[in-house]
């Protein structure tokens, strides 16, 4: 399967360090809306699946599967079947939930482009920020994904 890793721009972005973890060719996003709908338009649809991770405040040992993204009143879903990533992430004592109510914010807006240009097979993981992410958190969400 052809995957790849997603984040956002900024050395201190747990979802760049993250990205660059998984993949010596991770996609970053710029952090502006008109350089994320530039960047993804770039996009070539060359992949099987894409896995974007975005930074949420409100975490600290967990992550956050969103199943679906919202924009001018029309929600997009994933068709990623992401129970493995749940498996695979609560094997290396990783908590992790699902969610079906999009945030308003920026990740959101990128997942949604990401949905809509790969028929689905997108899926935006959500993950502590640097101040939670240290080498033991990456290094178990690594062997976790690592594994899928």
């Amino acid at each position: 399967m052809n995957t790849t890793y997603v984040g956002f721009k900024g050395k201190n972005n747990a979802s760049c360090i993250f990205a660059k973890a998984l993949s010596k060719e991770p996609i970053l996003l710029t952090n502006s809306y008109n350089g994320l709908k530039r960047d993804i338009d770039s996009l070539s649809r060359e992949y099987d699946r894409v896995l974007m991770f975005g930074v949420d405040k409100a975490l600290t040992d967990s992550i956050r599967i969103e199943k679906s993204a919202e924009r001018y009143g029309l929600r997009l879903y994933t068709v990623i079947d992401y129970n493995d990533i749940i498996n695979s992430v609560n094997k290396y004592n990783i908590k992790s939930r699902s969610a079906d109510n999009p945030t308003r914010y920026f990740c959101n807006d990128a997942y949604w482009q990401l949905l809509n240009k790969f028929s689905g097979r997108a899926l935006l993981i959500h993950i502590p920020t640097v101040k939670y992410f240290g080498d033991d958190l990456l290094c178990r969400l690594q062997k976790a994904f690592s594994c899928l």
